[in-house]
């Protein structure tokens, strides 16, 4: 069932206000190589504009399948997909030891995912283009090419709020936001008519992209029984997902509640990361920052939902980071040795546990380092204090997350 876009665009439109990236103390576009960039703190108020945002932009039903004309970042089959890299992986211990570890793409997965990427456009317009530039590459071989192991990968391009237009947030008009979802809107349809065939949808965004799946998820999947039987499940980070106090299911979505362990379908891990207690002005897990989607219209309250990609039961469990090697500075924001690594990745393992935590009205996946102080591998860092570990979110828990969406796609068949 279709629903109204406009509260739904407006949570959109503030939400690219938070990622404001006009003061000095943000991190750069340089420095995340993969997300929205900025501080929550001093950014003004979007314009939206007066008159509503035209019919014509709003997704209406349609009788036939629509023609596929998206554009494919990733999708089986396409040339140049940088969702369909070399995945092996250089592993190095807390002395520096290499080891090898090979790995490769299903031949045959038998469930799909959906990946929307986080704010990374450096076109100078409000919304990008759908020209495949360098950073949506990068970004999805860094987020969603290891994926390949246990899904066939659909990334579309999408005319996203660029790195320009947040750093001026006044200028974004609800039109323009309209546009941003109603493209990824368009393309899950176009996928859904086209290629999915009743095969089982991992949902996967980051920042702006998961932000985009959060309303896509609303209003097209939680609504809909027969689109929800499909869902394997989601991943949400760095999106402010939110549920009442307590609950694991309401706030953001009325049916899809968190994911409570490994063989359990049609839910979501959602978090955002931080190495100490959120601020009070984080941008994420505070349901006060302006990247709380949908809280405005709670009667009851609400927290930010913490889902622990490496252990959703709950606990503390150790973390499976992967970066490429490539963009092993970009991701740490600093001079990170590459070891020698001859691979296309690197994962330091033993390195990082995490666990959830909930206090002082703030709740949010907490990385600790576990190496010693010998310890000769790189470290995450955080960009500001209100944005946390905002860069890593995913790179962190890749293959924690690999390997839950390879047990959960088991349990939904």
């Amino acid at each position: 069932m279709r629903r109204p876009l406009l509260p739904l665009l407006l949570g959109v439109l503030f939400a690219a206000a938070a990622c404001n990236s006009s003061t000095p103390s943000g991190p750069t576009a340089a420095s995340t190589g993969a997300v929205a960039t900025g501080t929550a703190a001093g950014f003004p108020a979007p314009t939206v504009s007066a008159s509503p945002a035209p019919a014509s932009l709003a997704p209406t039903p349609s009788a036939s399948p629509a023609p596929d004309d998206t554009v494919w970042l990733c999708k089986p089959g396409l040339a140049a997909d940088p969702c369909n890299g070399s995945l092996d992986a250089t592993a190095f211990d807390a002395a520096g030891k290499a080891t090898l570890q090979p790995a490769s793409r299903a031949s045959d997965p038998p469930i799909d995912c959906f990946y929307v990427y986080p704010t990374v456009s450096k076109q100078k317009t409000v919304n990008a283009t759908l020209a495949i530039d360098p950073e949506e590459r990068a970004v999805a071989a860094a987020q969603a090419a290891r994926f390949s192991q246990v899904c066939r990968v659909f990334a579309p391009m999408y005319p996203q709020l660029t790195l320009a237009a947040i750093a001026n947030p006044s200028k974004i008009t609800l039109t323009e936001a309209v546009v941003a979802y109603g493209a990824v809107d368009s393309a899950f349809r176009n996928y859904m008519a086209h290629y999915n065939d009743g095969r089982g949808i991992v949902f996967i965004g980051h920042s702006q992209g998961a932000i985009m799946l959060t309303a896509l998820l609303r209003y097209e999947v939680d609504a809909s029984p027969e689109t929800r039987r499909l869902m394997v499940s989601a991943v949400l980070a760095g999106a402010n997902v939110t549920v009442p106090v307590g609950k694991s299911v309401g706030g953001s979505f009325a049916n899809i509640p968190a994911c409570a362990s490994r063989s359990e379908t049609g839910c979501v891990v959602a978090y955002s990361s931080f190495d100490r207690t959120p601020p009070a002005d984080a941008v994420f897990g505070r349901t006060g920052s302006a990247l709380s989607l949908f809280g405005a219209s709670s009667t009851v309250p609400e927290q930010i939902l913490c889902v622990n990609p490496a252990a959703p039961g709950g606990g503390t469990a150790t973390l499976a980071p992967y970066f490429p090697t490539g963009g092993l500075v970009t991701l740490l924001g600093k001079a990170a040795p590459s070891f020698g690594a001859s691979t296309p990745w690197v994962t330091f393992p033993n390195e990082y546990s995490a666990h959830c935590e909930d206090t002082g009205g703030a709740s949010w996946l907490q990385v600790d380092h576990i190496g010693s102080q010998a310890d000769a591998r790189p470290r995450v860092s955080q960009s500001t204090p209100a944005w946390g570990l905002h860069t890593v979110d995913v790179n962190i828990a890749l293959g924690n997350l690999v390997e839950l969406v390879r047990s959960e796609a088991a349990a939904y068949h």
